[in-house]
């Protein structure tokens, strides 16, 4: 099995090879068996956002979610890395407002938001972004919630606390792996490493999980609201539709992504090496159409897979492909 990363992604420019990504990816099945890897599939990984639902298990499991009577809206926000649109921002603060908070309550910085009318509304009205606007705000009102629950102190980022500490048991019981560690998130909260293989072996268990579980409801909630996961024009979002709400995908920051497929019971998780969205977004896109689930020709797919790469002028330079050993 190799070690070194795989070919991912190429980019052609006219008859030209002018750019490879490289990365890792495994397929797992319900046992938590390799169906099929790239690369090194016991790399240590950091799956940054894409370990979003991992981290909200602990939300349902302990009772918290049912106590506060959250919606399916709310589960896939608390998956979410969304773009601070309007329909993400009004949720989040009502959210907020039936905890008795408000945005001072987060540990997450402001982000300027990634939807443009959201953010040219904040521009012509002279006002700055908050922390609503961080595209892991919805995260961390699961996270004040469970905190809420549990009685905890201010400080749920703090890796001792109790909400961070069942985050730790939820991740290192669906991985099946002693974390060896954490780094803080974009969102300061920690994140904890596995192995690719690990991450794949997460996903599957959520494909995998019978209905009712707080795995299922979360891919579930993902795949009913994919506009609240990401938002219009986003991989995430664009790739749930495509494939009619039956795979649960997810990014993460530096090139991560993974996908759900209840159907198959099978999980994917992969990397890009560079850290490179573009890479990821092409790699996932292939896999989806290998296994059968995502149509090579949807629209969304030909924006991520065999995309044309197009000039300022309009004039199509070349070609985003994915690497022949992906398909």
């Amino acid at each position: 099995m190799m070690t070194q990363p795989a070919p991912f992604a190429e980019i052609w420019r006219g008859a030209f090879l002018e750019s490879v990504h490289y990365g890792h990816a495994v397929i797992c099945d319900a046992g938590g068996d390799i169906v099929e890897a790239w690369g090194d599939p016991e790399k240590v990984i950091l799956p940054r956002s894409s370990s979003k639902m991992i981290q909200g298990l602990p939300l349902i499991t302990s009772g918290a979610a049912d106590k506060a009577g959250l919606t399916t809206e709310q589960l896939a926000l608390a998956c979410a890395s969304h773009e601070a649109a309007a329909i993400h921002t009004d949720r989040v603060g009502v959210w907020l407002n039936t905890l008795g908070l408000d945005e001072t309550a987060f540990r997450c910085g402001p982000q300027e938001p990634r939807d443009t009318d959201a953010r040219s509304a904040l521009i012509r009205a002279h006002e700055t972004p908050c922390k609503i606007h961080n595209n892991c705000s919805g995260k961390h009102t699961g996270f004040l919630t469970l905190n809420q629950h549990l009685g905890g102190d201010a400080d749920y980022i703090d890796p001792a606390h109790p909400v961070q500490r069942a985050c730790l048991e939820a991740f290192e019981r669906t991985t099946r792996e002693t974390s060896p560690g954490f780094g803080i998130d974009g969102c300061s909260a920690p994140n904890y490493a596995c192995t690719l293989h690990g991450m794949a072996r997460a996903m599957a268990h959520f494909a995998a999980a019978p209905d009712g579980s707080a795995e299922a409801r979360l891919h579930q909630a993902m795949r009913l609201h994919p506009e609240l996961v990401a938002g219009e024009g986003r991989a995430c979002t664009e790739l749930m539709r495509a494939m009619n709400g039956k795979v649960a995908v997810k990014t993460g920051a530096e090139g991560f992504f993974i996908a759900i497929l209840p159907e198959q019971k099978l999980g994917i998780a992969l990397k890009a090496a560079c850290g490179t969205t573009r890479a990821a977004e092409c790699a996932i896109a292939a896999l989806l159409v290998k296994l059968g689930v995502l149509d090579a020709n949807h629209p969304a797919t030909l924006k991520r897979m065999n995309a044309p790469i197009a000039n300022w002028g309009g004039v199509v330079t070349g070609t985003l492909k994915p690497a022949t050993s992906l398909l």
